[in-house]
């Protein structure tokens, strides 16, 4: 009697494990049914490493660009460039306002011969000519970048970074600086010109000043 019980908790037992194997496979059929018959975390792997990549890629093409542009024979401070890439990172639209039609011609001309870059829109604005801004650029380079100018220090650069765009009388000062006093000093320096009608201070601040 005892070995009749002993042989129904085995077969009990085997159709059990029976079941849950059956159960697994039909479990794993409807995972790789759902998911299209591939590996989840695999899938995930590859996707983060492919948008690294695409990360990595899109840093060089911004390096390249700007080094490529700052590099231009004739841009100076009083010219000032700037960019946009297009999401897939094969169009670039080229911003900014420049002395010299033929700075224009040759940074897009730069931007084109980068590898990857499919089309470039050139909006750069190529400011009138004007003896008067021409007069009006001396005096503002002048007052900021003076020897005795707390920010002469700038003007030790291959490109120092306060430029001074003038269209009309008007300046704007773009570029970056060190700390806010450094801005607020240029700015008022450049208020302090004769002719200039009205300055605009787009400088951006490299640090805030502890208080």
């Amino acid at each position: 009697m005892r070995s009749i019980k002993v042989v129904a908790m085995i077969i009990a037992l085997l159709g059990a494990s029976m079941l849950s194997a059956q159960a697994s496979d039909a479990l794993q059929t409807q995972q790789r049914q759902s998911q299209g018959g591939r590996a989840q975390q695999p899938e995930l792997r590859s996707g983060t490493s492919r948008e690294t990549g695409r990360a990595r890629s899109q840093a060089r093409l911004v390096e390249d660009v700007r080094r490529r542009l700052v590099t231009l024979p004739y841009y100076d401070v009083f010219d000032w460039l700037e960019f946009k890439l297009s999401e897939d990172g094969t169009a670039v639209t080229l911003l900014g306002q420049v002395v010299r039609p033929t700075t224009k011609s040759d940074a897009e001309a730069r931007v084109k011969d980068i590898e990857g870059v499919e089309r470039v829109i050139n909006q750069i604005e190529v400011l009138p000519l004007s003896p008067n801004d021409d007069r009006v650029r001396i005096a503002l380079y002048r007052a900021i970048y003076n020897y005795d100018s707390p920010l002469f220090r700038y003007a030790t650069r291959t490109v120092p970074p306060i430029h001074i765009i003038v269209r009309n009388g008007r300046a704007t000062l773009k570029g970056v600086v060190a700390t806010e006093t450094d801005s607020q000093l240029a700015n008022v320096a450049a208020r302090g010109v004769p002719g200039v009608f009205e300055v605009t201070n787009e400088l951006r601040v490299e640090k805030r000043e502890a208080r």
